[in-house]
């Protein structure tokens, strides 16, 4: 398809300057450019495939970055990147852009995001500052529905409706957020859908007035006094409006002309609004409607057929989930806990097996924790399955909840160590300085499958809570030698003055490391609390090397030293973390910059024993 009207779009204003008719041109032109660069790399496909015609007219109508578009997660921002002027091409990869919003990148992105239910919070922000400062200008929040099942929005929605500043925030509802939307939010939000009659008949019925000459305008204010008689008879009142927002809607999300007219009248109203609109994820590309799960977030596919052009593999997060099934065969105790990914988190199969131990509680991560919580104060084995950078939101109830009394949970984190092409916001370098500084916490990091297996055996035997973290993606290949040991912790003695010590995924590279320099390796199975012996292991050595997917302060490899000199050690101690956030990159690339990959030990073996 030729992109003319793309081409011809320089500024995000010139949207403006486009009629109605070449505005539906432009999405159309839009959604060709999303699939053909999101089929090369991967990425957030359905999502942002919904959101092109709610893009074209957030820009028609206002005026970015003057009057800022905030996106919640940010997975649905590709056509706004587009509009602002920047090139997708190679997004999520290391010479491409960020996949979620970015301020570096463009003025257009004023906050950052890549976990969901903060943009209202944000938005509300800016729009204050604007009122401070005496700018009258409007600031827009765009938020999915799955976001609502997150408690943060409604904190926000409620500081937002009784503000008074000209704050619109547009519900993008689509039904969905990864896995199917769950909860009472969902079906309230189902409920007003099946209204949107009265809506459209309204909306269109005022456009029609007010274009008939002379009289239009006066029957237009007889409408107008008699209006909320059809609204009580159709509608009456609704959440959001008892939140003090103006509510508008349910508008169809995928019709420019009345989406352009919803947003101005938004925008004139100069108090906090809420737009409701409906949208189908996946919208115009038919693999992505069929499935817009499997295309949320997705790698390079053919885009004639929708088929992956590499078919992902058997998992860590597919080992999970079968482990975790055959131990819930042997113990009806045992319950699985997901934040609205059940698929994400290998958990499908478990899903269906134990429909009544198994809880999505949809995104809402510090409510998942304390239900855990409640669950094992019940009597339940609970298991809460979370990527590591969204258990970051539940650090206060893993403390408060689960660890002062207390009470015996399982956490499987997915997704530990570096991730990828998502980058900063979604890098799993920070749940073992988060978990490490609270108290009775057990963490175990398994280097196999099988290992794997062994730990989560090993956590619902044990007490407290209890976390088992692993990588995404697949195991990796060890020499013979170092494979088939699960233990707390695990000794290769290779002779020399050198020891590397490390754990999961990173044992991979650090036994080639050691085969090639002839330094002996430590593993660590259970990380955390440090096993007294394992110290004294490496105490023996002149050269510790201490390797770790995580950032330092707080870190495994931080505890380890400061237990080596507490037992006298003299001899040289390094530690190899990661540095500060992890930009977007293909994960080998990311553990050479950080000194992680199977090259960067040899050396640095090297250099220690010089």
């Amino acid at each position: 398809m030729e992109h003319k009207l793309l081409e011809s779009i320089e500024l995000a204003s010139d949207v403006k300057k486009l009629n109605i008719e070449q505005l539906n041109d432009l999405c159309m032109e839009l959604r060709d450019e999303i699939i053909e660069k999101v089929s090369e790399t991967g990425g957030h496909l359905a999502s942002n495939l919904g959101a092109v015609e709610l893009t074209v007219a957030l820009h028609y109508v206002f005026d970015s970055p003057d009057e800022p578009i905030i996106w919640d997660v940010g997975h649905q921002c590709y056509a706004h990147k587009i509009l602002t002027g920047r090139d997708i091409t190679g997004i999520r990869t290391e010479e491409g852009l960020s996949g979620f919003p970015k301020s570096s990148e463009s003025e257009h992105d004023i906050f950052a995001a890549g976990h969901a239910s903060t943009s209202v919070s944000a938005a509300l922000g800016v729009a204050e500052a604007k009122k401070i400062a005496g700018d009258d200008n409007s600031v827009v929040a765009v938020v999915g529905d799955g976001a609502t099942s997150g408690g943060m929005i409604y904190e926000a929605l409620n500081n937002a409706g009784r503000s008074g500043t000209n704050l619109v925030v547009v519900l993008n509802d689509n039904e969905m957020s990864i896995s199917p939307n769950v909860g009472a939010m969902a079906k309230y939000l189902a409920g007003i859908r099946s209204k949107e009659g009265y809506f459209r008949f309204k909306d269109n019925l005022e456009h029609f007035l007010l274009k008939i000459p002379v009289i239009g305008k006066g029957i237009f204010s007889v409408f107008r006094s008699v209006k909320r008689f059809f609204k009580d008879l159709f509608y009456s009142s609704n959440t959001f409006e008892h939140f003090g927002f103006v509510y508008l809607g349910p508008a169809d999300g995928h019709d420019i002309a009345m989406l352009t007219r919803t947003f101005r009248r938004a925008k004139s109203i100069k108090r906090p609004v809420l737009v409701h609109i409906n949208t189908v994820k996946g919208k115009g590309y038919e693999p992505a409607e069929k499935n817009p799960s499997k295309f949320h977030g997705v790698a390079p596919f053919d885009r004639k057929t929708g088929e992956l052009k590499k078919v992902s593999g058997y998992s860590f997060s597919s080992a999970f989930g079968e482990s975790l099934c055959k131990l819930a065969e042997k113990d009806d105790k045992i319950c699985a806990i997901t934040a609205a990914m059940t698929d994400g988190t290998g958990l499908r199969d478990f899903s269906e097996k134990y429909k009544n131990r198994f809880f999505d509680v949809g995104i809402a991560e510090e409510h998942a924790m304390t239900f855990a919580a409640g669950l094992a104060a019940g009597g339940m084995k609970p298991c809460f399955a979370v990527y590591s950078t969204f258990l970051q939101r539940a650090y206060d109830q893993v403390l408060h909840d689960a660890s002062i009394e207390p009470k015996h949970v399982v956490i499987g984190i997915d997704r530990a160590g570096i991730v990828g092409g998502d980058g900063e916001t979604h890098q799993g370098t920070f749940d073992v300085p988060i978990l490490t500084t609270i108290p009775g916490v057990t963490v175990y990091s398994p280097t196999s499958y099988e290992e794997l297996e062994n730990s989560l055996e090993k956590a619902f035997a044990g007490e407290g809570v209890q976390a088992v973290r692993y990588p995404r993606g697949g195991e990796k290949n060890v020499p013979e030698k170092y494979a088939g040991k699960y233990h707390d912790f695990d000794y290769y003695e290779n002779g020399g003055d050198c020891l590397i010590v490390t754990y999961g995924r990173l044992f991979a590279e650090a036994s080639f490391a050691a085969e090639e320099t002839g330094a002996s390796v430590l593993k660590l199975g259970k990380i955390f609390p440090i096993e007294h012996e394992a110290v004294e292991i490496a105490k023996k050595y002149k050269n510790v090397l201490f390797f770790e997917e995580s950032v330092e302060f707080g870190s495994i490899a931080e505890h380890f030293g400061s237990d080596l000199r507490k037992c006298g050690f003299e001899g040289k101690y390094e530690i190899h973390c990661v540095c500060g956030f992890v930009p977007h990159m293909k994960v080998e690339n990311a553990m050479k910059l950080h000194g992680l990959d199977c090259e960067s030990m040899k050396n640095a073996v090297k250099e220690a024993l010089k």
